[in-house]
């Protein structure tokens, strides 16, 4: 077996997300909402039938992941090469603050995979580590043919360009991840090819 399909599911609100502050790379934790919805999602990301789960080392994504892997007994991996972007000076910011410390900075960066905030990473560096993790699975000898990442918003729409082979330009017509969300990849004839973005559970 080697490598099919992907699914890249982002980790459960935050206190940081709930506080409206731009995390980064910053160890936030799971609100008692996110613990909610990572529980309620968890049997529709088990019915893909994950052979391996593997979780960005940020508490965030792995306590997320941990919800799913200990309900339905699935093997789970950490990598620290899933961890969302390092936002620099911008982590722990609310928007209005980058807003005044670095105007226009956040547009730009919405617009630019290019660009990064004041010491941080942009998505192309981003998504350059987080396929490394494909890359491995891809070249490895593990026989997996659906897996399973527990990661964060900004890498996974990083991520999913990247995959897509998105033209640089537009890998901004990618929207936003939800908390809980996720997005399926499928591989054929080594192309990937996207079958949902933004997916989740209505309740």
């Amino acid at each position: 077996m080697t490598l099919r399909r992907l699914i890249l599911w982002r980790h459960g609100e935050t206190d940081y997300n709930a506080a409206g502050r731009m995390q980064g790379q910053l160890d936030s934790k799971l609100t008692e909402v996110g613990w909610k919805q990572a529980k309620f999602a968890a049997p529709a990301l088990a019915r893909f039938t994950p052979d391996l789960v593997i979780a960005s080392d940020l508490r965030r994504a792995t306590d997320t992941a941990t919800v799913l892997t200990e309900a339905f007994e699935l093997p789970l991996r950490l990598d620290k090469r899933l961890r969302e972007t390092h936002l620099g000076e911008w982590q722990g910011l609310t928007g209005a603050d980058v807003d005044e410390r670095h105007p226009g900075g956040r547009e730009r960066w919405r617009l630019d995979a290019t660009w990064a905030p004041p010491g941080g990473e942009s998505r192309l560096e981003v998504a350059e580590r987080a396929y490394e993790v494909v890359a491995d699975l891809l070249n490895g000898e593990e026989r997996v043919e659906t897996v399973l990442f527990v990661a964060h918003g900004g890498l996974i729409l990083a991520l999913t360009a990247k995959l897509l082979r998105l033209p640089i330009g537009l890998w901004p017509s990618l929207g936003g991840i939800s908390n809980c969300h996720w997005v399926d990849l499928t591989r054929q004839d080594g192309t990937w090819r996207l079958r949902a973005y933004n997916a989740g559970i209505i309740g």
